[in-house]
């Protein structure tokens, strides 16, 4: 049994869409063990999976040079990994890198594509095409290791009957986020005809959609409420989930449900459309040259309108549905 050492410690949708390819890949080569590094709220991403070990940690434990050669030192002791794959490629990574790589141990490390996400997200770049998918970039570190991976790209739904529509209206940032007056309207029409679920974290969005369930008749807030792996058995039960390219599409691809997913700054060409979802599901505005301006949605407009999202017209998201 070959054991691989995996490591990526965040951002929570770019961790949650390493799951869906370690699954396709142990599948395929049975004989091979992931043990899987990263935060330990993520845990619940990766039950299920066969042949993984999940090693949650906190990365304040293990802060500076010295912190991290503590937390390589400890999991070469539990683990006695056969090689090493860095998923993630930042700081923090390359140290761990170099003390795996003194200890004699092989080190395959994602190429991100840094270059070709600059070009592509250059305003005045007209050229755009799609880039590799993000699930191939990972896939590709075990390929480097010689093993032989072919993802599925599919959905695997995980309950029948599903009911209802799943609603995710927030974002970390600005350029991913519908303008809330748009994703209320949304909601109050799509409950007219189906259960809606609204899903969010932290204060502001549990006390936001708190006020949307008293407002709009036959919704339901679970912002606040669900652990993570009580969030992702709801997904799976749901029809469809409607989430900006955020980390809740990612949830989705892994409860195996079908997401209609709204992009502004950013765009599914730069590699993160959930695994398994559909282009036809994809919801923007296509006519603006400007995007995408990002690859995380962070940025200022250039235009100082935010166009992307603001003449997004929530009808396009209707028919999306009702075409089912």
């Amino acid at each position: 049994m070959t054991r691989i050492l995996a490591y990526r410690f965040s951002a929570f949708g770019d961790v949650a869409m390493t799951a869906p390819v370690f699954r396709d890949f142990l599948e395929q080569n049975p004989d091979v063990e992931i043990v899987m590094v990263s935060r330990k709220n993520f845990e619940s991403l990766f039950s299920g999976i066969p042949n993984i070990i999940f090693k949650g940690i906190d990365l304040d434990d293990y802060k500076g040079f010295f912190g991290l050669r503590r937390l390589a030192h400890e999991l070469i002791k539990e683990f006695q990994p056969d090689i090493i794959a860095n998923l993630h490629d930042v700081i923090r990574t390359k140290v761990l890198d170099k003390i795996y790589g003194r200890r004699g141990l092989k080190v395959f490390k994602i190429n991100k594509g840094k270059e070709e996400k600059e070009h592509l997200t250059d305003i005045w770049n007209l050229d755009k095409a799609q880039l590799k998918k993000t699930v191939e970039r990972y896939a590709d570190v075990f390929r480097k290791m010689g093993f032989h991976v072919e993802l599925t790209h599919a959905l695997r739904p995980q309950a029948d009957p599903k009911s209802g529509i799943g609603f995710a209206p927030f974002a970390q940032h600005k350029g991913k986020m519908l303008p809330l007056e748009k994703s209320y309207e949304l909601a109050r029409i799509l409950a007219q005809k189906k259960k809606i679920y609204f899903f969010g974290g932290g204060p502001k969005e549990t006390e936001t959609l708190s006020q949307w369930e008293k407002e709009i008749p036959n919704t339901v807030s679970l912002a606040g409420k669900l652990s993570l792996s009580e969030e992702l058995r709801t997904i799976a039960g749901l029809e469809l989930m409607i989430s900006m390219d955020s980390a809740n599409m990612h949830l989705a691809s892994l409860a195996g449900t079908r997401c209609v997913s709204i992009w502004g700054q950013t765009h599914p060409y730069a590699g993160f459309l959930g695994f398994g979802q559909s282009e036809d599901d994809v919801v923007e505005v296509k006519d603006l040259t400007c995007r995408p301006c990002s690859v995380f949605g962070d940025k200022e407009c250039f235009r100082g309108d935010w166009a992307c999202l603001g003449e997004l017209n929530i009808q396009k998201i209707i028919d999306k549905i009702s075409s089912e």
